[in-house]
């Protein structure tokens, strides 16, 4: 039996002496990111994700189910849309300095190595958006795309893992309305969805009919997810009611089709914005809240993640209703992978590591997933040409 099995099964057995180690790791969630309001802290302290030990990996590298299918196979009930609670909305506080120390100290804290991080790192495989968002995209590249969406780790360094017999296929790949016809047959033969960006993507400008016809487009063409930008004005002018009727709107013109909600963080000012733009999104229904475009000029952070994963844990308290989260934009090493899923373990649980609630949008992170996954097998690092994702 290959070695890196035997450490998965050690791994494994030793997940409840994790989970019993973090009762000796005080928890910090209390003193972070959640300032009083109103007499009471952006999140309950009475609600808690269940145990959580990150030196445990992941179970198993399970065959990708799109997040609709997931739904339809009753694994959590799909986001409902909500009316708006405005006082919930304006009583959002962000303790800054808070929030910061809790980031700060993540990558002290939390580590993990050889089998682990293998594992680990197989699970974000599962849940990348293979993305190319480019104004030289053609067909060709956008099949190539997919085509490593399929096959996203090579056969041989599977097999030196010991994971030969398993399926293993990126979370959906993500295109232009363009392509996603071509996408869509190119994948025909897989389980792997298609997303399309929508709605004026990046800036989302475009008139509210325009934006509403793009999404019917892209569904008439197969895409399986949409990945709408909201407009930022109504966020910087405090027009929460705006915001809402407009998401409210995407979700009912996407169906049966998952919307994932990109807020474009780094245009939004503060935190308080991005914590209330966060809370709008979900109660008019979105399935995923996204950090950014990738075209901003600061997209995806761990301290904005933060933020919107306390906003979901609070949503998901008062509702009970689960909602996905997937940070775009800069991540494109392994190590910064890791930084978020240690994230979404400690401030979520584990239900959402894997992709029916976790989303990663990039496009030259896998390359760099598969260079250090051939390193643990080998020794050796390799050429970047040699994992080129499209």
């Amino acid at each position: 039996m290959p070695a890196f099995r035997e450490g998965w099964k050690r791994v494994s057995r030793h997940a409840s002496t994790a989970a019993s180690a973090h009762a000796r790791i005080p928890d910090e969630r209390q003193n972070t990111a959640g300032a009083v309001a109103g007499g009471r802290s952006l999140v309950s302290p009475d609600i808690r994700p269940e145990p959580r030990g990150v030196r445990g990996a992941p179970s198993a590298v399970t065959p990708l189910v799109s997040p609709l299918a997931n739904a339809s196979a009753g694994a959590s009930p799909r986001n409902e849309v909500r009316p708006l609670d405005l006082a919930w909305v304006n009583e959002i506080r962000v303790n800054l300095s808070a929030a910061e120390r809790r980031v700060a100290t993540l990558p002290g804290r939390r580590t993990v190595k050889k089998d682990a991080q293998a594992a680990w790192l197989l699970k974000a495989v599962s849940c990348i958006d293979l993305t190319t968002l480019s104004g030289d995209d053609t067909r060709e590249r956008v099949r190539r795309l997919c085509a490593k969406a399929k096959s996203p780790v090579r056969p041989d360094i599977l097999a030196a893992l010991g994971f030969a017999d398993r399926r293993l296929a990126t979370g959906a790949v993500c295109v232009y309305h363009r392509f996603v016809a071509t996408a869509v047959e190119a994948l025909r033969d897989s389980r792997v969805p298609v997303a399309a960006v929508s709605t004026g993507f990046p800036a989302g400008l475009v008139p509210h009919d325009v934006k509403l016809k793009e999404i019917e487009a892209s569904l008439r063409d197969g895409a399986g997810e949409i990945d709408i930008v909201i407009t930022r004005e109504h966020v910087l002018t405090g027009n929460w009611r705006a915001l809402y009727d407009e998401m409210r709107d995407f979700r009912a013109a996407c169906g049966p089709a998952h919307v994932k909600a990109i807020l474009a963080t780094g245009d939004l000012k503060t935190l308080r914005n991005v914590a209330r733009a966060s809370l709008v999104c979900m109660m008019a229904g979105a399935d995923f809240i996204k950090t950014s475009t990738g075209k901003e000029g600061v997209n995806a952070t761990p301290l904005v993640t933060l933020i919107m994963l306390r906003m979901i844990r609070a949503y998901q308290e008062r509702t009970g209703f689960k909602v996905g989260y997937k940070p775009a934009g800069g991540i494109s090493t392994a190590k910064d992978v890791l930084t978020y899923q240690f994230l979404m373990k400690e401030e979520l649980g584990r239900p959402w590591l894997e992709p029916e609630l976790f989303r990663i949008g990039a496009s030259s992170l896998l390359a760099d997933i598969e260079r250090q996954l051939e390193h643990h097998v080998t020794g050796r690092y390799s050429a970047f040409n040699r994992h080129a994702a499209g």
